[in-house]
């Protein structure tokens, strides 16, 4: 008996855009190529229907939570974030969308970092962002970690600073400065992994 396929990953944009079923393969479709746009799904039918609906919509969430009570789903207008990295410390980037959507709100990239620096910057921005748009949307993460350090004001990294780190010890320094002066008026929760699925802002590098 075949072994059953965990994850299949469709590449909408990269060098040649398809469903594959593993991340090696989906790497080399995407790395380099500027703008390209990928997600990770669980079976082969959820990646056909997503791939050819295209990637503005996040299907992976429609699939997961369809069949759940209305108590139990997420709430979908909100914001979700997620950070990756590669290596820990690594090149590390971290991105917000709109949670029923998946349209991306904002994306950056630093030399090096954590993913715990990720995600709790990650979770900042979108703070940041909302209150420059004046909304007031429930921000979702994965990270339990950087939940606690946003809300205690500070990013208690082991990491050393460097050269290499520079610009992301000093957007650090920004975030916590903001969040000193600006008091956290929307719901900050935690996404449920196991029973919705990867939280939509998710890489899809897993």
């Amino acid at each position: 008996m075949s072994k059953k396929k965990s994850k299949y990953y469709v590449v909408w944009a990269g060098f040649h855009p398809g469903i594959y079923d593993n991340w090696v393969e989906c790497e080399k479709q995407i790395k380099g190529f500027s703008g390209a746009k990928y997600k990770s799904f669980k079976t082969l039918e959820e990646a056909s229907l997503a791939f050819d609906k295209g990637p503005d919509h996040d299907w992976n969430l429609s699939f997961q939570i369809q069949h759940l009570p209305e108590s139990e789903k997420p709430i979908i207008n909100s914001i979700a974030v997620d950070a990756a990295c590669s290596g820990n410390p690594g090149v590390m980037e971290y991105r917000g969308v709109f949670t029923e959507t998946g349209t991306e709100l904002f994306r950056k990239k630093f030399p090096e970092g954590t993913n715990n620096i990720g995600e709790f910057l990650a979770i900042a921005h979108a703070l940041a962002w909302q209150k420059q748009k004046r909304l007031q949307l429930v921000i979702y993460s994965d990270s339990l970690l950087a939940l606690s350090w946003i809300k205690s004001g500070a990013a208690r990294t082991k990491l050393i600073p460097s050269e290499k780190n520079q610009t992301t010890f000093e957007v650090l320094k920004r975030a916590e400065k903001w969040l000193a002066s600006n008091p956290i008026e929307v719901p900050l929760l935690k996404w449920n992994t196991e029973k919705w699925g990867q939280i939509p802002a998710d890489f899809g590098r897993k």
